[in-house]
């Protein structure tokens, strides 16, 4: 059952606790809906410019690995990184000729691997880590907590997403 409270979770300082505890709901809500999906409804393309189910799980995947680099690792992606994340990073057509022909549980294992080293790095951090700015290359600003409020509001976003093409397969 899924837990409806924020709550700083043990093994975190507070508010990383806290972060963990959003970051976790979002996705407890996420495999809910995509449960017990099918390859062929993970391959569902509604039309000839959107994404499946099945590539917008691996761009959740893919934004949070990025997004590991760029907080924990202080660096950018590398050009080999690049190559192995491009297709779910870009979606569009590259993923549309890409992602494919896969069972749910290879989605869900790319989802666990990436969530498994984003619950270990965050336990060596203290709250204030959340609080240190960065720059974009192009000088607009940023700090740890909002990355990871972006790995968030990325993946809720495509679950909207999701629930939207799964309508259109039951209407199939």
């Amino acid at each position: 059952m899924i837990d409806y409270r924020i709550t700083s979770r043990a093994g975190y300082a507070e508010k990383i606790g806290e972060l963990v505890s959003m970051l976790e709901h979002t996705r407890a809500v996420t495999l809910e809906e995509i449960k017990g999906l099918s390859e062929r409804e993970l391959d569902f393309l509604p039309d000839d410019r959107s994404n499946t189910i099945g590539s917008l799980l691996l761009h959740i995947a893919s934004i949070e690995y990025v997004h590991q680099v760029i907080s924990f690792e202080k660096r950018d992606i590398t050009e080999a990184e690049i190559e192995k994340w491009q297709a779910a990073l870009e979606l569009g057509e590259t993923g549309r000729n890409s992602i494919r022909q896969h069972g749910l549980e290879f989605y869900l294992e790319k989802l666990s691997q990436v969530r498994e080293n984003t619950l270990a790095k965050l336990k060596n951090y203290e709250d204030q880590w959340l609080f240190e700015e960065n720059q974009w290359g192009n000088g607009v600003p940023h700090n740890n907590y909002y990355l990871w409020y972006h790995v968030m509001e990325d993946e809720i976003n495509h679950r909207g997403q999701i629930r939207v093409i799964k309508r259109m397969l039951a209407e199939k």
